[in-house]
């Protein structure tokens, strides 16, 4: 699958990236700025043509991945709104406003994945995933004991990012509608809190019972 990394400069975004790209898909890396763009994908080991602007990177791809800070998801989906039209779009954006980080403070609409909802209109597919998992660990070879709540209002889309999760070697289970995105959002600022407190360094969730 051609997966456009949206915002694939950052840590959750590379990290996503090499794990798709180790498992076959056609990663392309996206970014505001063309040469960053570039550069990471030199670094993921793609041909520099991977690395090309979030609206270009939008058009090109199948499924879209978006990864930029709370604080540009709305500026970063309204410059790529048509190049996401009949497109599944998974929104990995935690809603953390520095410096409370570990106070949950969601947006007004609910969560930021309804947020980009709202954005994109009825024409997108949004699905709430990855909110969850350490970006440091994604980059690693190394096992990650965490599992993905995927949220999203439509069943197909949902089992389709349910398998790019087991393609970046992590289980991914069925979350319900896109409003409960809410909950993995929320959890993020818990984990960071949880992390802080216990000196740990990549706490998550996991389900149980099976």
């Amino acid at each position: 699958m051609k997966i456009a990394i949206l915002g694939g400069t950052g840590s959750l975004g590379k990290g996503l990236a090499s794990r798709w790209i180790k498992a076959g898909h056609d990663v392309l890396i996206g970014s505001r700025d063309l040469l960053k763009a570039q550069e990471i994908a030199l670094q993921l080991g793609l041909d520099s043509s991977s690395g090309m602007l979030n609206i270009d990177a939008a058009k090109t791809c199948e499924l879209a991945c978006l990864t930029v800070p709370f604080a540009h998801q709305e500026s970063t989906l309204i410059s790529i709104d048509d190049g996401l039209q009949n497109k599944i779009m998974i929104d990995a954006t935690v809603p953390l406003m520095p410096p409370k980080v570990m106070r949950v403070q969601l947006p007004e609409i609910g969560s930021a994945a309804l947020n980009a909802q709202s954005i994109l209109g009825e024409k997108t597919t949004v699905v709430s995933a990855f909110q969850n998992i350490s970006a440091e660990l994604l980059q690693t070879d190394a096992e990650i004991d965490c599992d993905v709540l995927v949220a999203g209002d439509f069943l197909d889309a949902r089992n389709t990012v349910i398998e790019l999760a087991a393609d970046a070697g992590l289980t991914g289970w069925h979350a319900g509608p896109l409003c409960n995105s809410v909950a993995a959002e929320a959890l993020t600022s818990i984990l960071i809190a949880i992390n802080k407190k216990h000196s740990l360094a990549h706490s998550g969730i996991k389900i149980t019972g099976h």
